[in-house]
């Protein structure tokens, strides 16, 4: 079973930066489709970003131009920098991993989620 666990997250003000990071416990790491979600209290799960086994990335229109996901398959991790960010971006951010798929994008239906860290953005 893949697990995954998220770090990284924290607070700052608007307009700074912040690096996530997943690590992944599983060999067969380099042909799951991974990537970021976010929930902010009080609303739905929402999408950042994927990427795929071939480091095809999508993103949410939100975070076009500001925010990179990235993964390193020999380390089995994910990050996510997130740069200009804005007080909207608070939220709990979750990586998720996916074994069986065909387009790794952010409208799949990901089954393996790792614990979240909080990112809280100040104006």
């Amino acid at each position: 079973q893949v697990q995954l666990v998220e770090s990284g997250g924290g607070s700052v003000q608007a307009g700074g930066s912040l690096r996530l990071s997943c690590a992944a416990s599983t060999s067969t790491y380099g042909t799951l489709c991974m990537g970021w979600f976010r929930q902010a209290p009080g609303k739905e799960r929402e999408g950042v970003a994927t990427i795929d086994s071939d480091g095809s990335t999508s993103y949410a229109d939100s975070v076009k131009g500001r925010f990179t996901i990235s993964r390193d398959n020999a380390k089995k991790t994910l990050d996510l920098q997130m740069n200009s960010l804005k007080p909207e971006d608070t939220a709990m951010y979750y990586c998720a991993a996916e074994e069986w798929w065909l387009l790794c994008s952010l409208t799949l239906g990901f089954g393996i989620w790792g614990q979240g860290t909080q990112v809280t953005v100040s104006s």
